[in-house]
């Protein structure tokens, strides 16, 4: 559109590869290497990538000397013609998306998936009709500087998360509060009544506000009742589907399941909500199985990168398992894990930069509580297969629900979780 465009990057031409080549040839200048930010002051608009705080000295400078800072994903939803609806949260928010995303292709919407789910959307945006429907996973890290808010707004639930990056729990909370925040009164803001902190937002929204719920009736949303989930609108209730029906594991599915319904009741039907809620297997990485071989079932939790996501993944099985955990370490306790650990793991097997403090969180808890397991540790997660493996017996379930992100061993959680694949597949 005759911009003249410059692509910055820490890493060296050497690291990034052949897509520089690719850049130039289409006209870009690259600043790449540890200078890449030292001058950002003759740029009239800069795109911010969702790993870089908006307080870095750098863009603050640019913006001070007159440049627009945003990002992709601000710009996408500011000129996006179709609804949006935005999800964020703790845990949940891709199985969330994908749900919301699947219920309304089967009530026959012209939809769209993207945003932190991995497929951006920007360059799609004249394609995208006005009557067509936008669902887009949010991180907190995108939400940190965003000045608008998309028509329906989902919290699927806030636990500590990212406190390697964030300053403080307050500041990651009130990144996430942007989903919210700039909404319009007609707007929709989906809320856990369950979970305290997005609770409590109910109080700031300026939009209709919708519960969901798997403990308490919700008035407008969705909640369980006597093993059902239901939806209700300003007081009337209709049964979507038996929790028997649910295909998904565990009820912290359950939760974005009801999350998916209180946000699309009166645009989508019951019908479509039950088709999808009994067919829907689940999201590859996310209590994925694998495999059984001599008794024992593997399971590919790999996305379970906070503690709280453990646990749900421990809660979602009728016994007790062997867990291998750790890896990089995010500034998060694993007091939780401990808590819910010494009741529901059989062996604990542990691996990465964080092994010696969930160690130590298991420990204090076996010493309170009397209660002894056996903990292990290995080196890689081909070893930590093995040992686990060691461990069981025909029946026995082995997780990978590391409670950690992968940045220690791996470049992310889906390249972690296709490597234990690979290994549970090529045992013999």
């Amino acid at each position: 559109m005759g911009a003249s465009v410059t692509a910055c990057d820490r890493k060296t031409r050497e690291e990034i590869g052949e897509i520089c080549d690719e850049f130039e040839d289409l006209g870009v200048e690259l600043r790449l290497g540890p200078g890449y930010m030292d001058d950002l002051r003759n740029f009239d608009i800069i795109f911010r990538s969702p790993s870089l705080r908006p307080d870095n000295p750098g863009l603050l400078a640019a913006k001070e000397n007159g440049a627009y800072i945003t990002s992709e994903i601000e710009e996408f939803i500011k000129y996006c013609p179709g609804m949006v609806i935005g999800i964020t949260g703790s845990d949940g928010k891709t199985t969330t998306c994908t749900l919301v995303y699947n219920i309304l292709k089967e009530e026959g919407y012209n939809a769209w998936l993207g945003g932190n789910i991995g497929a951006p959307l920007f360059d799609k945006i004249e394609s995208i009709r006005r009557s067509d429907k936008v669902v887009l996973e949010l991180s907190s890290f995108q939400l940190m500087s965003m000045d608008v808010s998309p028509r329906i707004a989902i919290i699927t639930n806030l636990s500590p998360n990212h406190l390697d990056i964030h300053k403080s729990m307050d500041e990651y909370i009130d990144s996430k509060k942007n989903i919210f925040r700039h909404q319009a009164n007609d707007d929709i803001l989906v809320l856990n009544m369950d979970n305290k902190i997005t609770n409590a937002m109910s109080k700031e929204a300026r939009s209709r506000v919708k519960f969901f719920s798997r403990r308490n009736s919700v008035k407008s949303g969705a909640y369980l009742k006597d093993k059902n989930l239901v939806i209700a609108d300003d007081g009337i209730e209709k049964a979507v589907c038996s929790i028997k029906d649910v295909k998904l594991m565990g009820m912290h599915n359950v939760e974005n399941m009801l999350a998916a319904f209180a946000a699309l009741n009166g645009m989508c039907g019951t019908e479509s909500m039950r088709k999808v809620a009994s067919t829907f297997k689940g999201v590859e990485h996310r209590l994925e199985f694998v495999r059984e071989l001599n008794g024992i079932k593997y399971y590919n939790d790999s996305i379970a990168s906070s503690p709280t996501r453990a646990v749900a993944g421990l809660n979602s099985f009728n016994q007790k398992v062997i867990l291998i955990a750790g890896g990089y370490d995010k500034k998060i306790p694993f007091d939780e894990l401990a808590r819910t650990g010494v009741k529901k793991v059989k062996a604990l097997v542990l691996i990465g930069a964080t092994a010696d403090k969930i160690e130590d969180a298991f420990r204090a808890e076996m010493n309170s509580t009397g209660i002894k397991l056996p903990i292990l540790r290995a080196s890689t997660l081909e070893d930590a297969i093995n040992i686990a493996r060691s461990e069981g017996t025909a029946g026995d379930v082995i997780t990978l629900s590391p409670a950690c992100a992968s940045f220690d061993m791996y470049k992310n959680f889906e390249e972690r979780g296709n490597k234990f694949k690979d290994i549970v597949n090529n045992l013999k």
